[in-house]
């Protein structure tokens, strides 16, 4: 018994260390899942940093040439214009890659980045703004700096430039005249066409109407035909009859006759 009774407490003592070495592993294993996920999350804070960075950088470079783009003119405007729309694009993309970032993490560090995100979209919002206003402003300027009437541009190169651009614009012009007659020359298609499908339209109904009539005036036939046989078969009775009448009529007369004046 007693020997039983050590055997037992000690195999209670080996369960308990088991239970006990276990629930430390649970909680270990619960301390470097909860260490990754810090990890992760300061990973991705990072990633959003450096977007974050990355567009700020981008932002003061596109408020520098946004400004710049006012005092520029012709070929050199136009390659500033692009950079800027080049710009613009690759601005949009950092604020959609934050934004992922961002909504990737948990809620006590999601919600100030997506605050700060909408600032960012606000920022971005007024800088295409301001770029689509400098893109249209003075476009007269524009015009005369292509057609070569802006600062050194009067030269041989530059005339035979505009009368190019002159020759371009009146091919575009004729082009455009062309257009309008063929427009107008389609309207007019159309409402021909439109009235030819009501003078059809009217036409059907006319030869609808006459059908029905025909088919009036047939069912009018067949009757007349029907009460003309009635009254040739009536005729015929009468003259029968009165063939009839003219027979016994003659020889009644004929046997008075006989009586009277043969016997």
């Amino acid at each position: 018994d007693s020997g039983g009774k050590t055997t037992n407490h000690g195999g209670e003592g080996t369960e308990r260390r088991w239970q006990g070495s276990e629930g430390e592993g649970g909680d270990s294993r619960r301390r470097r899942g909860e260490a990754r996920r810090v990890c992760v999350c300061h990973r991705m804070s990072a990633i959003f940093d450096g977007y974050e960075r990355e567009y700020c950088d981008l932002s003061t470079q596109l408020g520098r040439k946004i400004n710049q783009l006012g005092a520029l003119a012709g070929d050199s405007r136009n390659q500033k214009a692009r950079d800027i729309t080049n710009d613009l694009s690759e601005a949009d993309a950092l604020i959609r890659r934050m934004d992922l970032e961002a909504r990737s993490l948990p809620p006590d560090k999601k919600n100030p980045l997506l605050s700060k995100l909408r600032e960012y979209k606000a920022d971005l919002s007024k800088l295409k703004s301001d770029a689509k206003k400098s893109t249209s402003t003075n476009p007269d300027l524009s015009n005369r700096a292509e057609l070569g009437l802006v600062g050194d541009s009067w030269s041989a190169s530059s005339a035979a430039q505009r009368e190019r651009l002159l020759q371009t614009t009146d091919r575009i012009n004729r082009t455009g005249d062309n257009i309008r007659q063929s427009k107008q020359t389609l309207l007019e298609t159309e409402e021909l066409g439109v009235n030819i499908l009501q003078d059809l339209h009217r036409q059907r109904e006319t030869i609808t109407h006459a059908r029905d009539t025909l088919h009036g005036v047939d069912d009018n036939i067949l009757k007349s035909r029907k009460i003309l046989s009635v009254m040739a078969r009536r005729i015929m009775q009468n003259k029968a009859i009165m063939f009839g009448i003219i027979a016994m009529l003659v020889g009644s007369i004929g046997l008075v006759v006989y009586f009277k004046f043969i016997k």
